[in-house]
């Protein structure tokens, strides 16, 4: 069967709560702090592994106390580690959040994840990849690094999901690399110019898209669902009601069960069913990939 191969972000999550965000120059009380293991490509890998994939991880942690709580949370998670790469000159990423009424604020210092260049990625993907692999990356590693690393997966015959977060200026030709982009409201305003408030919207920023060259996308708005969209497809995916206590990991969750599916060959439709419950089951826990469910979890929902 097709591993999941991921090429992102590890970072240590460093998350409070209050009950509102504090004015500039003020100090408020807070509670519930927590650290916990996290980054975009971490997250992503986890998810994909517990739910059932067979999944690598392309990545770098600083040699300090917090790259061997991720590294070990990986494990954990029966997540392959060896093109995991641990560096000397630089400290692991951290992510500190503030959690306030079921929402998130984050601020990031990548650290490592900035360390790693192509040839890296390049000799990771000699080692460990095989047509028809799914390949996962987002933007919160180097970003020259990802548009060439989605370049060599696509040559190498991967199939690759890039999570355009946090959004950038995107080079034209990386598009042709892309074989299903999965992107956030906030992340499809910032490239479509249109933000996908309903159905329409939506639509109407996939085409937008389109004329990017993007083939397949799905569109994910938080409580009210996704939006899946290929040649042949154009679909609304309606949320599971819950009470969302941490939306931190809810979009990570997301990604990793889609591509967990889609190994396992389900239609796009279908993963991002399977996909949306995981992301429900996510957002009614705090913490990041400590968040994450289970294959058994989700297929129980």
């Amino acid at each position: 069967m097709p591993r999941v191969i991921v090429f992102g972000s590890l970072n240590m999550d460093l998350s409070i709560a209050c009950g509102r965000m504090p004015h500039a120059g003020e100090t408020i009380s807070g509670s519930g702090f927590i650290t916990n293991a996290g980054g975009k490509g971490a997250n992503q890998a986890v998810a994909a592994a517990r739910l059932g994939a067979e999944t690598c991880m392309i990545g770098a942690v600083g040699a300090d106390a917090f790259g061997n709580d991720l590294h070990r949370c990986l494990e954990a998670a029966n997540v392959d580690t060896a093109e995991l790469a641990t560096v000397e000159e630089t400290p692991t990423g951290v992510a500190v959040i503030i959690r306030t009424d079921g929402d998130n604020r984050i601020v990031l210092d990548p650290g490592a994840n900035h360390v790693l260049r192509i040839a890296d990625v390049e000799t990771a993907l000699e080692r460990v990849a095989q047509p028809g692999d799914i390949f996962i990356t987002q933007l919160e590693c180097d970003v020259a690094t990802t548009f060439s690393a989605l370049a060599a997966a696509h040559e190498r015959g991967l199939y690759t999901i890039f999570n355009p977060a946090p959004a950038c200026e995107i080079p034209p030709e990386t598009w042709h690399n892309v074989d299903l982009l999965c992107l956030n409201e906030t992340e499809c305003a910032a490239i479509s110019g249109m933000l996908p408030v309903n159905d329409d919207t939506a639509n109407a920023a996939f085409k937008r898209l389109a004329a990017l060259g993007v083939e397949r996308a799905v569109i994910t708005r938080g409580s009210e669902g996704s939006n899946v969209y290929d040649v042949e497809l154009s679909a609304h995916v309606p949320a599971r009601e819950v009470e969302a206590v941490d939306t931190t990991a809810a979009g990570d969750t997301y990604i990793g069960a889609l591509a967990a599916a889609l190994v396992a060959e389900k239609p796009l439709i279908d993963a991002a069913s399977w996909a949306s419950a995981a992301a429900a089951l996510t957002v009614t826990r705090t913490g990041s990939q400590c968040s994450i469910p289970t294959k058994a979890e989700v297929d129980a929902l």
